[in-house]
């Protein structure tokens, strides 16, 4: 595999299957966006529905809140599972895979994040360097200045139920 393409995206917790997301899972996925800037004005990139890789992996009934995490878990930002609706996760320039220098290899954007406000939700959700999407019951941590919680929620891997 080209070293370039060789990013993973995990999805755990309050999901039936846990699974990690290669270049070439992200982009044979229904839900692509070729434009982003269709999605997000000012924004160059492709990528595909947090949707479509949910939809993948199977939400548990228990779920209410996702946690995205980058830079080995150094930042964490929990926002409410219906906040992320429309979220796109970005991965691509063109062909290639989202450059370090435009917070790749994956880009979590929230669109219209403003409209979550009353929610907890801020511009710092919209998260560069995306490794892994932790869905759980509750709130999970979150390292965000304006909402630090480092008390994480119990996550339960989902159970292998179809």
């Amino acid at each position: 595999m080209d070293p370039d393409r060789s990013l993973a995206l995990s999805i755990a917790g309050e999901v039936r299957t846990p699974r990690d997301f290669t270049w070439d899972d992200l982009v044979a996925l229904p839900g692509q966006v070729a434009d982003i800037s269709t999605r997000i004005p000012g924004r160059e990139g492709r990528g595909v529905e947090l949707a479509a890789l949910l939809s993948a992996v199977g939400i548990l009934p228990p779920a209410t809140h996702v946690t995205v995490s980058a830079d080995g878990g150094a930042f964490l930002a929990s926002v409410p599972l219906a906040a992320v609706a429309e979220a796109i996760v970005i991965y691509g320039l063109g062909e290639e895979p989202l450059p370090k220098s435009a917070g790749g290899p994956l880009r979590f954007f929230i669109p219209d994040v403003a409209r979550w406000a009353n929610e907890g939700v801020d511009h710092c959700a919209n998260v560069k360097r995306l490794e892994a999407i932790t869905l759980t019951a509750g709130p999970g941590e979150d390292t965000r200045p304006s909402t630090r919680r480092s008390e994480p929620v119990a996550i339960r891997r989902g159970d292998a139920q179809p």
